[in-house]
């Protein structure tokens, strides 16, 4: 290992570190849906996709609705992966007339990205359309990054309050991650990645 290598580690180590404390106390607060300032600036929109979307904010799930809300989403998100790729060539976003993913790819690609694994058995920009890598794949990366955070924190939950008969919502949980941890983290990395020269 040269210098440069270990200079990287050291900075990532210490920004990591530094970050520990206002990240996580910014989490805790999401989650517990005490204002931050973004969740109060966003608390309508919040409200407004639970509205469409029939979830009850404020009724708490036992371990049992969680778990199956859980599993419910993930194989939704499974038959929604693997069916965009399998009618991609019926699709807009395919300037390039991309033929449907073969079954097999599908199937691998939809369970990896499900699973936050992402696993690519696939030259993405020669196979996949232009819609199945935003509505497909980029959607997955940011809902199974969220599935697995809502996991973590119901575990959390369930640690904490060791006599309560809910783990929270998972619904909840689902889009206060998404919406105000993980779009905003990828916001502020990007900016941070353009401004030195990452294309």
């Amino acid at each position: 290992m040269n210098w440069n290598n270990f200079i990287q580690i050291s900075v990532y180590l210490v920004v990591l570190l530094f970050a520990v404390k206002p990240l996580g106390t910014f989490m805790a607060f999401i989650y517990e849906g005490r204002p931050v300032g973004i969740n109060v600036w966003l608390g309508s929109f919040e409200k407004w996709i639970y509205r469409i979307s029939g979830v009850k904010a404020e009724m708490g799930m036992t371990w049992k609705e969680y778990a199956v809300a859980l599993m419910l989403f993930n194989v939704l998100g499974i038959i929604v992966v693997y069916a965009i790729q399998r009618a991609q060539v019926f699709l807009p976003l395919n300037p390039m007339g991309m033929a449907a993913v073969s079954p097999e790819s599908s199937f691998n690609t939809a369970v990896s990205f499900v699973s936050n694994t992402n696993w690519q058995g696939y030259g993405g920009e020669s196979t996949m359309s232009y819609l199945t890598q935003m509505l497909a794949l980029t959607v997955q990366n940011f809902v199974s990054a969220a599935t697995g955070m809502a996991v973590l924190v119901a575990l959390i939950r369930g640690f904490a309050q060791k006599q309560a008969k809910t783990l929270g919502n998972f619904w909840v949980d689902l889009v206060r991650t998404t919406l105000y941890i993980l779009i905003p983290l990828s916001i502020i990395l990007a900016v941070v990645l353009v401004s030195q020269g990452v294309p």
